[in-house]
Parts: structure tokens; C-alpha cells; sequence
């Protein structure tokens, strides 16, 4: 069996955008903030496909869903990872499990961590684990300017 690892990275800036939903893991949070980007701007998804593509050495996420292409707008991360998923499945690969530390002040994430990970792991076809960090003050992520996530993927090949 071949085994290969990939990690994915995503950072968003926060924007007062009361027509925006706040989107994380899947999940919309009820956060008068929201995460600017060309999508839904998921950086938990978005972290989660970067390290599945790169296990499968697919390249990136913008790659495969350019923010320049008007097809991507507004588009559903989620749905953006099923798709990797199923791209690194038509590559020969089979996704093993994710794992995401997403680091942000705010929202509290340890309430909706479940429905989270459910989500993730319903795109992926394969356990995903989401873990919150507190950034502690430091740097824009501790003046609470944006959210950041990093990930890692096992993908295996018989």
C-alpha cells in the first residue's frame, strides 16, 4: 500500500458584512462578522482540500477553483471539497483522514465542532477532525482581523 500526506492552508480577513454569512467546517455561525473571499470563504474547507490535493499531488485549491472564474462566486466550500474528493478518487487516491486546527478568537467552535466534522467528513467520504486554537493576542489573528486553518490528509493507493 502507498500512503502519501498533503497540508493544506487557508486565511480569510474578517469583514462587517451583514448580508454575509460566517461559514466555518460547513457550519453557518449566528456572528454579526464574516469571512471575506470569493467563495463562502470556508477556511476550514478550504484548508481540507489544499491537503487533499496535495497528497494526491493535484496541486492547489485555487488551481482546480480560481478566484478570477466568476463560476466560483459565492460558491459553497463544502460542496468545493466533495469535489476535491472526488477528483483525488479519479486520480487513483483514497482519502484516509484530514485533520484541521483552525485558529481564531472568535467564534467559539467547540459548540458546533460535531456538526462540523460531520459535514467535513460526509464531503470527504472519510473522517475529518476539527480542532480550535486561540491565537493568544498575537499577530492579526489575535486582533481577531481574520481566521486561519491548517491541515493535513492521509490519502492511500492499493
Amino acid at each position: 500500500m502507498r500512503v502519501r500526506v498533503g497540508q493544506g492552508f487557508d486565511v480569510h480577513p474578517f469583514i462587517d458584512d451583514p448580508d454575509r454569512p460566517l461559514v466555518l467546517g460547513g457550519v453557518v455561525f449566528d456572528d454579526p462578522r464574516a469571512l471575506a473571499g470569493h467563495s463562502d470563504a470556508d477556511v476550514i474547507a478550504h484548508a481540507c482540500a489544499d491537503a487533499l490535493l496535495g497528497a494526491a499531488g493535484l496541486g492547489d485549491i485555487g488551481e482546480h477553483f480560481p478566484d478570477t472564474d466568476p463560476a466560483w462566486a459565492g460558491a459553497d466550500s463544502i460542496g468545493l471539497l466533495a469535489e476535491v474528493a472526488r477528483r483525488v478518487r479519479a486520480a487513483g487516491w483514497e482519502p484516509g483522514n484530514v485533520d484541521a486546527s483552525v485558529v481564531t478568537d472568535h467564534p467559539k467552535l467547540a459548540p458546533a465542532r460535531t456538526h462540523m466534522q460531520e459535514k467535513l467528513s460526509a464531503a470527504v467520504g472519510a473522517p475529518v477532525t476539527v480542532k480550535g486554537r486561540r491565537p493568544e493576542g498575537l499577530g492579526a489573528l489575535g486582533r481577531g482581523e481574520g481566521a486561519a486553518c491548517w491541515a493535513v490528509a492521509v490519502v492511500t493507493r492499493a
